[in-house]
Order: structure tokens, then sequence, then C-alpha cells
């Protein structure tokens, strides 16, 4: 297969995608500081449903309440969303207490308190730039199927981007310089499994499933974020984020066979149609062949 030609409007279309992108990093890291890493967890899970609502606008999927597939998929949504907003939010008695110190995480999670209201706004505003972003990606992969070239692009304008508007914004150079050890990894890691591979993986899961089921992934990350909280960070494990992780299995795996069974559906159905068409030419063929030999008799 050919590569299909990079024309002006694709890179413009790369151009939106990374200002998209780049706003949605922004509004994010605003409202948690604003408010807290708790409620941007939780506020984040709001982007499933927004993805969803946006491909039903856009036709990019079908939803049919009548069908199986069409309940499993709406309610898994809503069923995975809300088991996030339990572990967030609720913790209940502790199940599992560590044995190591978590004080610095607690006095993290807990040190941002002014501005809650102001800093959820803008973390829903998020969510709902991370669904237009994903209804957008989707769009382009489908127009141009090279998922690595559209990576380099996003990220090319994301960074140039975030990098004139830090300028604007921070005009103190010595906030500029980096200092050795954590922040040096934190901004090494980054760059390579957050803004490269994730990114990447993004991309390649768009052109092959879809914005919905992209976006589903997000309430499973709450999951794996208590594991490895109480796993490395030493952090209490609470009932509340046992019944939310359940929850958000529980849904995502009942979207999946949702998008399982509609695929199968549509692809009978397709089948059904093929098969019709060949049974209506195998009964016109004999006719057609009768009237050409009464035609040579005569």
């Amino acid at each position: 297969n050919k590569r299909p030609p990079l024309s002006f409007t694709l890179v413009g279309k790369f151009f939106l995608l990374g200002l998209i992108g780049s706003s949605g990093k922004i509004l994010f890291f605003a409202g948690v500081q604003y408010s807290s890493p708790t409620l941007s967890s939780a506020m984040a899970n709001l982007t499933p449903i927004f993805t969803l609502l946006l491909s039903l606008i856009c036709r990019m999927e079908t939803l049919n309440l009548r069908r199986s597939s069409g309940l499993a998929k709406s309610l898994g949504t809503i069923v995975s969303v809300m088991g996030a907003m339990v572990v967030t939010l609720y913790k209940g008695p502790a199940i599992l207490r560590a044995n190591l110190p978590s004080n610095l995480l607690h006095h993290f999670l807990n040190s941002q308190q002014s501005k809650w209201i102001f800093g959820g706004f803008l973390l829903s505003i998020n969510s709902l730039v991370s669904a237009v972003w994903n209804i957008g990606q989707a769009a382009t992969v489908k127009e141009y199927p090279e998922e690595m070239t559209i990576v380099f692009f996003y990220t090319l304008f994301v960074t140039i981007q975030i990098f004139i508007f830090s300028l604007i914004v921070e005009t103190n150079p010595d906030t500029w310089k980096l200092k050795p050890g954590i922040e040096i990894v934190a901004i090494v890691y980054a760059a390579i499994f957050v803004s490269v591979l994730r990114i990447g993986v993004h991309v390649w899961c768009l052109h092959k499933k879809g914005p919905v089921y992209v976006a589903m992934f997000k309430p499973l990350g709450i999951a794996i974020a208590v594991v490895m909280v109480v796993t490395f960070l030493g952090e209490t494990l609470y009932l509340g984020s046992v019944i939310g992780s359940v929850a958000i299995v529980a849904g995502f795996y009942t979207v999946i066979w949702g998008q399982i069974k509609e695929k199968k559906n549509n692809d009978d159905q397709e089948q059904q149609v093929r098969d019709g068409s060949l049974e209506s030419s195998t009964q016109r063929t004999p006719l057609l062949k009768t009237n050409i030999n009464k035609e040579e008799g005569v």
C-alpha cells in the first residue's frame, strides 16, 4: 500500500489537533492547581460520556437501545464512570493497611482546597476537550492512516504551542532552570512514555477500534492507579477502592461485549445480504441461458 500524500490541509488538521491537545493539557494542570489531583481523577472520567455523545452526534457510533448490544454499551459506560467516581470520592473502611508511610502522599492529595469550584469547572472543560480530541483524531486517522506521522506532527505542534504559551505566561528566567534529580527524571519519563509511547498507542487504537473504545480505558486507569499506590507508595486500601475498581472492570467489559456483539450482528447482516444477492444471481442465470438456447434453435 502506498502512503497517502501529505497535503497542506492535512498539516492544518494536525495543527488543530495539536491546538486541542495543548489546550487540554493547560486546562488540566490549571484545574489541578485550583482544586486537587483527587478531583481531577474524578472529573477525567467524564470523557467517556462526552465521547459517546459526540460519537453519536457525528454518527461514528450507533446506539440502538432495543438491542442488547446498545444497552450494554450505554449501561457499561454509566457503570464504569460511576465506579471511577466511587474510587475517587468514597473511601469507606480500611481493608488492607500498608506498613509503609504515606503521609507525603496524603498531604499532597489534600493540600490544595482553594477555588475548588473553579478548578472543577476547568477540569470538566478539559474532559469535553479530550472527547473532541478523540473524535477529531479518529476522523484524521481514518482519512490519513499513518499513525506515526500523525504522532510526529501532533507532538511537534503541541511542543511549539505550549512553548510559546509558556514564554508568554512565565517571564521569570529562574523558573526555566532544571534542578538535578526527580525533576529531570520526571521530564524524561513524560517525554518518552507520556508524549510518544502513549500517544502512539492511542492513535493506533483509535484507528483500529474507534474513539469510544479508547475512552473507556480512562476509568480503567483509576483501578490500576489504586494498585500502584498501594504497592509502591504504601497507601491504605479502602473498601471504596475495591468496590469502584470492580465496577470499572465490569462496566468496561460490558461495553467491550456490546461492541463485539454489535460487530457480529453487522457482519451477519452483511453476509445475509451477500448470500441473497448470490441466490438472486444464480436464479437469473438459467433463465438467461434458456433464452439464449431458444434463440440459437430458432
